[in-house]
């Protein structure tokens, strides 16, 4: 239950960050989407088997830093906003696999 909330979470601010951004001030809500992907990332992904995010991370932020939303006429641009916020989070859980793993070698 707690990762589809984090997940509900995580798409609402993207969406707020994406259509207004600059609303929450001092820069709050990609910071929280940041928190929320490392959450996301320690509580749900396993680390010694991180493919999927990882490749799902990696496609999306290519997707959003190429811009290929931009070519739908009217909304593309809004859509591309809110992807680019989204990504914070999936990089964010990026990192959290990174240090589980960091962290499980160095451990033993």
């Amino acid at each position: 239950m707690e990762l589809r909330i984090i997940f509900g979470l995580g798409v609402i601010a993207a969406i707020i960050e994406g259509l207004m951004p600059g609303m929450v001030p001092q820069g709050l809500l990609p910071l929280a989407l940041v928190v929320l992907g490392l959450v996301y990332g320690a509580r749900s992904i396993d680390a010694e088997n991180p493919t999927v995010v990882l490749v799902v991370a990696a496609s999306v932020g290519m997707a959003a830093g190429a811009d290929v939303l931009n070519h739908i006429h009217v909304i593309g641009a809004y859509l591309d906003d809110i992807v680019d916020q989204y990504v914070l989070l999936l990089y964010g859980a990026v990192i959290a696999v990174m240090a589980t793993r960091a962290y499980n070698r160095i451990k033993g």
